[in-house]
């Protein structure tokens, strides 16, 4: 019995050894996924800017059983991209995910190869007019609010400045804002200055962005980063 139960074992170690290399070859033989779909969010045919990292869409794919999202991160400047199988997938808009109004119709996409769609949502707000300008050891920019979609109200308003072109509320050395008090009258244009910190005043250059926070809305939405020339 003992001598049966030893001269078994080799053959059972065998088996699962042969066994894991071909899953590990049927792994390793897996394609990736070669299409691209590359898109933006817009309003009006222009790109709306978000936080980093902070806004995203989701995908579903057609044809399975068992439906598993894929989240699609937006970029700061409102585009986005997913390498993905070709099929037919439907884009949805999640619900108070974004600083714009909730939109729960989904977009039909069928991707065969590379492709590029816009977005459209309605931003409670957006920004017109921007002008920044530079002073001695500080950054202005004056730009107008109009407001699109109703049903809420303005918050406030910032101006962040950073050493790199991701500038929003998590990344940035200083910012000032004007809160809602002091937004009576968006007819008017609105112009924040900011003072650049000791510690970044003899940069060459610095980034700056403004942004816009709605009222019961966590998602702020924000200009385009303007690089800013000290020197």
């Amino acid at each position: 019995m003992k001598t049966s139960i030893i001269k078994g074992i080799p053959a059972l170690v065998l088996a699962f050894m042969v066994g894991a290399a071909m899953m590990g070859c049927e792994k390793d033989n897996r394609t990736e996924p070669k299409s691209v779909l590359k898109g933006r969010v817009v309003h009006e045919g222009q790109p709306l800017g978000v936080r980093s990292n902070g806004v995203q869409l989701e995908l579903w794919q057609y044809g399975y059983q068992l439906f598993t999202k894929i989240p699609v991160h937006i970029n700061q400047d409102g585009t986005f991209a997913a390498s993905l199988f070709d099929g037919n997938y439907k884009l949805v808009r999640l619900r108070g995910n974004g600083p714009w109004t909730d939109n729960t119709d989904s977009i039909d996409v069928q991707l065969r190869g590379s492709k590029e769609i816009d977005v459209p949502v309605i931003p409670y707000f957006v920004f017109k007019n921007e002008r920044y300008a530079k002073g001695e050891g500080k950054v202005s920019a004056t730009f107008d609010v109009q407001q699109v979609a109703t049903g809420r109200t303005i918050e406030r308003v910032n101006l962040y400045i950073g050493t790199t072109t991701i500038v929003d509320p998590n990344n940035n050395v200083a910012n000032a804002q004007q809160v809602a008090a002091n937004l009576t009258d968006l007819s008017k244009p609105v112009t924040l200055t900011v003072n650049i910190p000791a510690a970044h005043a003899s940069r060459d250059y610095i980034y700056a962005r403004i942004g816009v926070k709605t009222s019961g809305v966590g998602e702020m939405l924000f200009g385009m980063p303007q690089k800013i020339m000290l020197k």
